[in-house]
C-alpha cells in the first residue's frame, strides 16, 4: 500500500476510542538503512481542554488494522499521559 492511500485515513486509538488525527499530517520515523518504518508521529493539537505540545508518538509494531478508512493503533492510558507528561 503506498502512503498517498493512506494519507486520509483517520488514526483510532482501541484502547479509549480517541481519534488521534488523520495519517496525511502526520511524519514517520523511517531507518535510513533498510527503509523500515518505526514510528507514526502525529503532530500536537488540543486534547481534553488542554493543548499538547509534543507529537504523539505511536510505535509501528502498536498497529492492529488498517481498513478502508481508519488505521487502528492499540496505545494504552499510560503511554498516552507519559507523551502529554513531557511537556
Amino acid at each position: 500500500m503506498r502512503f498517498s492511500e493512506l494519507a486520509s485515513k483517520e488514526i483510532i486509538n482501541l484502547s479509549n476510542g480517541s481519534r488521534l488525527g488523520p495519517l496525511g499530517d502526520t511524519d514517520l520515523e523511517i531507518d535510513p538503512k533498510n527503509g523500515e518504518i518505526h514510528t507514526i508521529l502525529v503532530p500536537p493539537r488540543g486534547r481534553f481542554g488542554r493543548q499538547v505540545h509534543q507529537p504523539t508518538v505511536i510505535p509501528w509494531t502498536s498497529i492492529r488494522r488498517i481498513g478502508p478508512e481508519v488505521m487502528i493503533v492499540d496505545l494504552d492510558d499510560d503511554q498516552l499521559r507519559r507523551q502529554g507528561s513531557e511537556n
